[in-house]
């Protein structure tokens, strides 16, 4: 033993007394330590019941060495003394110690008094050094090398991590897992539930004891109910796994030994057989080949030739390469056996006649030498008639690609299309047939190297010269009518040429002359048929003066017109003389003869239509202008009529002659002679009504217009009303505020003096400086200023800026007159009431007179004071709305 076991075993030998007072422990070690020594006890045909009793004399104990190691101990003592017991004990203990193993604190008084402590630790010596310690895994002994054997064995399946030799085994599924890798039917791995430990224990331990002849050494409630169960049981436990699957291991080399032997056998005569047969398969289709490569009869064809050189190809291609592959595999499996043979201690293989490695070479370089000589054969051969396959080839590639170029050229050149051709397109189909005789010299080389190729093929009697030969006369034939064609529609072309560019020449001449006259003749036309619209007489007088012009511009018209048809006469007589087929009209223009004809007979109807047109137009504007004279006559009497009548009826309203009543009775009077003036208007009405009619816009003989006519009148009318309004409410305010005529004098000659544009308004300063004329205190300081704005918010409440005549009276009225006040009314009602706040209905009616009596009523709240009697009326608040100091 190495030191290192040494180290090991002295480690193990420190038993750790305090881990004893463990009960737990205790149990399980107990427990665990008497089932191992039953399960060799009973190869003697014994066993303990009691651990600490049963090996108090030593016999059992000795027993129990002898069977674990299988040696021979001292004869034991038989007597029953404490002695005896004690010898026997001894005797157990110095074997122990001579295989090794150094005992602490373990004696034999202490075994013979029946110390369990000291019984555990000594039974856990024997099992370490018996059954674990010589546990060997890569390198590692006795505890580790059982825990690595463990991890190697459980790797393969889920929940299993054995780290240790205590709670790594709590749920079960370790030494599940042990089994089931040995003996994977014994166990349904995939039922178990790491969540279930109690089943996963007792099916392990059930199934050891049953088919593993491994007793219960543990209990699964011990190992559940345990935090950390004890590791010396598990290891012990564990370690009987160990040995039993060690065995069958054993048994299972064996086996696979014998079958390795016997498997090398197997194998190395299989490779014989297959060597044999496949030796004799290449040696029978080497002698089957050979003859068809040494064949050298030629073949006519180079289609059959071609057939024999793709048989050969295929021979390369398709049946040779497997036949190299099981050339070389053959060779591959001969080294590959005899290797094996001389591995396996064999005599070497010695295949049969005529079938050695050497033969096969021999026979496989007499087809090479076959294959070579034949693939030069074919390819001389091939090259033979690849020279007369060629030409052929080459003629009919050169005969094909003429045919196509020819192809429909006689038809093309037999065409008539020159004679329906423009001259453009004539021209067009000289350049083209310019252009095909210079591609026609260039195909006669073509020509002559077919006909070359043709007498190539005759002097190597090609097999099929016949056909070549009548092919070529057909070329040669064709090319001699190509030409004479050609040279046939050259000359066509060019003189039709010479025709229709005549005939262009013409064209030209005429659509210069033609257009520039029928542009004149259509803008004849138009202007003929131009609606006119004039208002004077000048103005159709102008263009009468134009049209006698252009009468006079129509024989010079008619010699153009004939000159043009002449020269579409002169074109007419070619087409007809030469036979000529004008494919179009002419192409520098649209106009033909027909249309100039057909306008020019247009303008002669529409030349006496003008005459009659403007005869009647110079008709209508005679008649237009004696309208316009005698509207204007009467508009420039009555215009300035009415301009005067509105400067005297400004004179009047401002001159103060007489009194109000001479005034007003003065304006009544105008205003009847100016509505006795309206029948002049209703005449001047009348001509205007003409002239609209007459569709006449414009009057040089008046500056006066309807409208303004009709404005004017509007105006004085309007004047005059206002004018004599304004007189009749002078003398209203005059007699309701009592103001004397002098004042009403006064009042309009200061408003006159300051409205000095006669407007019948005055400004803001206008006005202020007329009341500080008529004697008002209206100084320039702040408190002036407030009394004017306080004048100007009666006089102008509408804030315009500007202070009318009626609203001056209105003003200085009330400020010089005696009014009437809100108080002298509410005094008046008190009266009428008999000294009562309030006043009745019947009061009201019986007082007043009946429609101003009903006014009061619908108007006058009831009164509401501590004296008011049912119907009783407010006629104070009533007093103060009638003058705004309250709502009405």
């Amino acid at each position: 033993m190495d030191s290192g076991q040494n180290d090991y075993m002295q480690q193990e030998d420190d038993w750790d007394r305090d881990m004893l007072l463990d009960p737990a422990w205790e149990k399980q070690q107990r427990k665990t330590f008497t089932a191992w020594c039953n399960s060799h006890l009973r190869k003697a045909g014994t066993q303990i019941e009691n651990i600490e009793e049963d090996f108090r004399d030593g016999l059992k104990l000795m027993l129990l060495l002898e069977v674990i190691s299988g040696e021979r101990l001292a004869k034991p003592e038989r007597g029953k003394m404490r002695v005896h017991k004690i010898s026997n004990v001894n005797k157990a203990l110095d074997f122990i110690a001579s295989k090794g193993v150094k005992l602490v604190s373990i004696g034999a008084e202490e075994i013979v008094d029946g110390n369990a402590k000291m019984t555990l630790g000594m039974i856990w010596t024997i099992i370490l050094r018996f059954a674990i310690q010589d546990i060997s895994v890569e390198e590692t002994s006795a505890k580790e090398g059982l825990l690595l054997w463990c991890q190697r064995k459980t790797a393969p399946y889920k929940n299993v991590n054995i780290q240790n030799f205590h709670i790594s085994w709590k749920d079960g599924l370790g030494f599940c897992a042990l089994i089931h890798r040995h003996r994977p039917e014994l166990i349904d791995y995939g039922k178990l539930r790491k969540d279930d430990p109690m089943t996963n224990l007792n099916t392990a331990f059930d199934v050891a004891e049953k088919y593993l002849d491994i007793p219960k050494m543990l209990d699964a409630e011990d190992i559940v109910g345990t935090a950390r169960p004890d590791e010396k049981a598990i290891m012990t436990y564990v370690s009987s796994f160990y040995h039993a699957f060690s065995g069958a291991q054993k048994a299972e080399t064996a086996a696979n030994r014998i079958c390795k032997v016997l498997a090398v056998n197997q194998e190395n005569e299989q490779l014989m057989e297959d060597y044999e047969k496949l030796a004799s398969d290449l040696l029978e289709w080497i002698r089957r080949t050979i003859p068809w490569l040494e064949n050298r009869v030629p073949e006519n064809t180079m289609q059959a030739m071609q057939q024999k050189l793709e048989d050969f190809r295929d021979y390369r291609r398709l049946h040779k390469p497997p036949k190299v592959q099981e050339k070389c595999q053959l060779e591959i499996n001969f080294n590959t056996l005899q290797t094996k043979l001389r591995l396996s201690n064999r005599p070497a293989f010695m295949p049969s006649e005529g079938k050695m490695v050497s033969d096969i070479s021999n026979a496989w370089g007499s087809l090479e030498g076959a294959e070579k000589g034949y693939e030069e054969w074919l390819l001389n051969e091939i090259r033979r008639l690849e020279r007369l396959d060629h030409l052929a080839e080459k003629f009919r590639q050169k005969a094909a690609i003429h045919e196509a170029w020819t192809d429909g050229k006689e038809e093309m050149l037999q065409q008539k299309d020159y004679e329906t051709a423009s001259l453009s397109d004539i021209k067009a189909l000289l350049k083209k047939h310019e252009a095909f005789e210079s591609d026609l010299a260039a195909h006669q080389d073509r020509v002559e190297q077919i006909a070359a190729i043709a007498q190539e093929l005759n002097e190597l009697e090609y097999y099929d010269s016949p056909s070549v030969n009548a092919r070529c006369q057909r070329i040669c034939d064709q090319w001699d009518s190509l030409g004479v064609l050609t040279q046939k529609r050259s000359e066509a072309l060019q003189r039709t040429e010479k025709l229709l560019e005549t005939i262009d020449q013409l064209y030209l001449e005429f659509a210069k002359r033609a257009a520039p006259f029928n542009n004149w003749m259509e803008g004849a036309m138009e202007d003929l048929q131009d609606t006119f619209i004039v208002h004077t007489i000048e103005e159709i007088q102008g263009l009468s003066t134009a049209h006698e012009q252009f009468k006079a511009t129509l024989p010079e018209a008619d010699k153009e017109r004939q000159a043009i048809l002449g020269i579409h006469n002169e074109i007419a007589k070619i087409v007809q003389t030469y036979h000529v087929n004008m494919a179009g009209t002419n192409p520098y223009t649209t106009i033909n003869s027909q249309e100039i004809n057909a306008k020019w007979d247009k303008v002669r109807q529409l030349v006496p239509q003008r005459d009659q047109a403007l005869i009647e137009e110079h008709a209508r504007q005679q008649n237009n202008e004696r309208l316009r004279r005698q509207f204007a006559n009467q508009a420039n009497v009555i215009g300035p009529w009415i301009q005067t009548k509105m400067q005297e009826i400004g004179r009047i309203s401002i001159e103060m002659h007489g009194t109000l009543e001479d005034q007003l009775t003065h304006l009544r009077q105008y205003e009847k002679s100016i509505v006795n003036y309206k029948p002049k208007i209703d005449q001047l009405e009348g001509d205007h009504q003409l002239i609209q009619e007459a569709l006449i816009f414009d009057n040089k003989h008046t500056n006066y217009t309807m409208e303004h006519i009709r404005v004017g009148w509007e105006q004085l009318l309007t004047t005059i009303a206002r004018t004599i309004n304004e007189i009749e409410n002078q003398i209203l305010t005059r007699d309701a505020k009592g103001i004397s005529q002098d004042q009403m004098n006064e009042f309009r000659a200061s408003f006159n003096h300051f409205d000095r544009d006669h407007s019948g308004r005055l400004g803001a300063e206008e006005f202020k400086a007329c009341l500080i004329s008529l004697g008002f205190d209206i100084g320039n300081d702040a408190q002036g200023e407030a009394e004017f704005s306080r004048i100007m918010s009666i006089v102008d409440p509408n804030r315009l800026g500007v202070v009318t005549f009626q609203a001056f009276i209105d003003f200085m009225s009330r400020e010089t007159a005696d009014t009437d006040t809100a108080d002298q009314v509410m005094a008046s009602f008190k009266v009428l009431a008999g000294d009562k706040n309030y006043i009745l209905v019947d009061e009201l009616r019986r007082e007043l007179p009946p429609d101003q009596a009903e006014y009061c009523i619908a108007r006058m709240t009831p009164y509401t004071g501590p004296d008011a009697v049912p119907g009783a009326l407010d006629y104070m608040s009533f007093s103060t709305a009638l003058y705004g100091e309250s709502d009405l």
